[in-house]
């Protein structure tokens, strides 16, 4: 994400994710707005919403552009609002670890007309062709910055099939995610780690399934012992503000302690619709019998 907007020029400000979850912190934001700022970005981690109302209020105040990192959040809901329809921008993702796949690719959806005609050029090579089969010009031509982003026929045909079987493919992933969460709920409060936090204004999606660790080498320690059982877990929740690329091109070094937490101590457990029962109860069972040891 930090590449691709550095890319056009745009000067990126992190914020520090939550105590209790991952998602942007919203309550800090309001002091890292300048007069500079353009939009906010949240990311809806998990397919879990970010505080939508406090982070709208907020541009509303600022006169912001809100846009959704909605790559986990097909099927989930922020107070019965489908995720991705409420900033003026959403990107949703369809690479392979998603709820639905078609490898690799994604979908825009403009929620302010104000945008539509222009991501229809930059998605079609910058050209007006969606202008020309609509009758409304004698060619198509470049009228703009652009690239090759539309979708091939057989990776829109495999992720159709999966659009129309959604909600078989949701209750299946929402019946893993519950038998997780239920299965070791026991193990909360204590050394070791935490559940998933659910905010009351929101619903999830089962899209991945984490645990945050009391720290790294207990993370390691299950990391390890789950692999020796034939399970691979992965951790994965990358700080952008210590990646290579953001401190090699000279920014200053800043201190998110929430974000650098979850970087260190977050382990995602297997989760996807093809995992049977046994299987979860398997990785529960042995995420146990690590901790016993630890």
């Amino acid at each position: 994400m930090y590449k691709r907007q550095a890319l056009r020029g745009a000067k990126i400000v992190f914020a520090d994710s939550g105590a209790v979850n991952p998602n942007i912190d919203a309550a800090a934001l309001e002091q890292l707005i300048t007069p500079r700022t353009r939009a906010i970005v949240p990311v809806h981690y998990g397919g879990i919403a970010c505080d939508m109302d406090t982070i709208m209020a907020l541009a509303e105040k600022y006169n912001l552009f809100i846009i959704e990192d909605a790559a986990h959040a097909i099927a989930a809901y922020y107070k019965g609002k489908p995720l991705g329809s409420i900033g003026q921008l959403s990107a949703f993702s369809f690479h392979e670890t998603k709820n639905i796949t078609c490898g690799e690719g994604g979908m825009l959806a403009v929620n302010d007309k104000r945008f539509s005609d222009r991501a229809a050029v930059i998605t079609d090579k910058g050209t007006n062709r969606n202008d020309f089969i609509a009758g409304k010009t004698k060619k198509y031509e470049w009228v703009d910055l652009g690239s090759s982003y539309c979708m091939g026929e057989l990776n829109a045909a495999f992720l159709l099939a999966q659009l129309e079987a959604l909600d078989n493919i949701q209750e299946k992933r929402n019946e893993l995610w519950n038998q997780y969460y239920n299965g070791l709920n026991d193990v909360v409060n204590s050394d070791y780690f935490s559940l998933p936090h659910i905010p009351s204004f929101a619903t999830h999606n089962a899209s991945v399934f984490y645990i945050v660790c009391s720290s790294q080498p207990i993370r390691n320690s299950l990391i390890k012992g789950l692999a020796e059982a034939g399970i691979t877990a992965a951790f994965h929740y990358q700080p952008l503000h210590l990646s290579p690329f953001y401190s090699g091109q000279g920014n200053k070094q800043v201190t998110l302690a929430n974000a650098e937490k979850y970087g260190n101590c977050l382990l995602r457990l297997p989760l996807h619709a093809g995992l049977s029962m046994d299987e979860v109860n398997y990785v529960i069972e042995q995420t146990k019998k690590i901790i016993k040891t630890i």
